[in-house]
């Protein structure tokens, strides 16, 4: 796929949304302590996100991830799952700052029945309380723990797969990268418009930088919480463009939004991804913008993602079964 060339035209649906938005002018995240936008992004992401479908069963799990620590879990399973399920291990966005699994409920249980599996959706820990590295080795800690312990889950470890959101794109790509180096047997990564740089100099983050929802200062807050200082930024678990291999790599889908300042970024990792000749599908929704995944219940382009996850998914379960 060609670079694309920046600003593009926002969707009909998202120019009304974002249009809504900048008329309730709410201050962006910087504005408040961490605690307080947590609890207003909480709030937030309840207005838009689709409704919430009943499940076959819900349980919520710890889940030991080293030194003592343990992190929130909450496991779907779908309503037509086999025994035993496939599994997506889901790590929900939030600038590695704010979310939860109660902010991606909704479109958690509309992966289990829809893509007819388990998802296991992980309380990484947050910033900044919790620095670098520590929500990517929670999220690796708890594939690892997942795959270990799949009997006890009623999950086929042949079919596995990860998914994420934003920050939890970019904790997806770097467990997808520590599972082939452990020889983890992962069948797919689905990346949701990660975070895939060490510095934020692309096109679209200029093109985006303000008037999109997320802005350039609102990122750089969140990294400013997150990252102990700016060598963390070189490090591969947070720059996944900058890791030394990518061949070998589980099958990968990018879904990325086209008005997003993250954009540039994914396309890049998906560039990398082909050139290591890893089976990748990028899909840049037209006129999206950063987080539009989580917005079904208002956005068509949402809902189309949603079915494509949920078709990627199947496929990619349905041959792994048939190996």
């Amino acid at each position: 796929m060609a670079e694309l060339r920046h600003p593009r035209p926002l969707d009909p649906q998202v120019a009304d949304l974002v249009s809504r938005v900048h008329r309730a002018n709410r201050p962006p995240y910087w504005h408040y302590t961490p605690q307080q936008a947590r609890a207003i992004h909480e709030k937030a992401s309840k207005v838009l996100e689709i409704a919430a479908a009943e499940v076959a069963e819900l349980r919520d799990l710890p889940i030991p991830v080293g030194g003592g620590a343990t992190i929130g879990a909450r496991l779907y399973t779908g309503m037509q799952a086999p025994d035993p399920a496939p599994l997506v291990i889901f790590a929900h966005g939030g600038g590695f700052t704010v979310g939860s699994v109660r902010d991606y409920d909704a479109v958690c249980r509309m992966l289990a029945n829809g893509a007819r599996c388990k998802v296991l959706s992980l309380d990484y820990r947050l910033a900044p309380e919790h620095r670098f590295p520590t929500a990517a080795d929670d999220v690796y800690a708890a594939w690892r723990w997942a795959f270990e312990r799949h009997a006890m889950l009623g999950i086929d470890p042949a079919r596995v797969a990860g998914m994420g959101d934003s920050a939890g794109g970019t904790l997806t790509a770097q467990a997808a990268l520590r599972a082939r180096d452990d020889g983890l047997p992962l069948a797919a990564q689905v990346l949701l418009y990660p975070g895939t740089s060490a510095w934020q100099d692309t096109a679209s983050h200029r093109a985006y930088a303000t008037g999109y929802l997320l802005d350039e200062r609102t990122i750089q807050w969140f990294f400013n919480l997150y990252l102990r200082d700016d060598a963390d930024r070189l490090d591969w678990r947070f720059a996944v463009l900058d890791a030394p291999e990518f061949a070998g790599l589980a099958p990968a889908f990018l879904q990325l939004a086209e008005c997003d300042p993250l954009v540039d970024e994914g396309l890049e990792y998906g560039h990398k991804l082909e050139a290591a000749r890893v089976p990748v599908r990028i899909q840049v929704y037209q006129g999206a913008i950063h987080s539009f995944y989580n917005m079904g219940g208002a956005l068509r382009v949402a809902r189309q993602a949603h079915r494509d996850s949920v078709d990627y998914l199947r496929a990619v379960f349905e041959t792994s079964n048939a190996a």
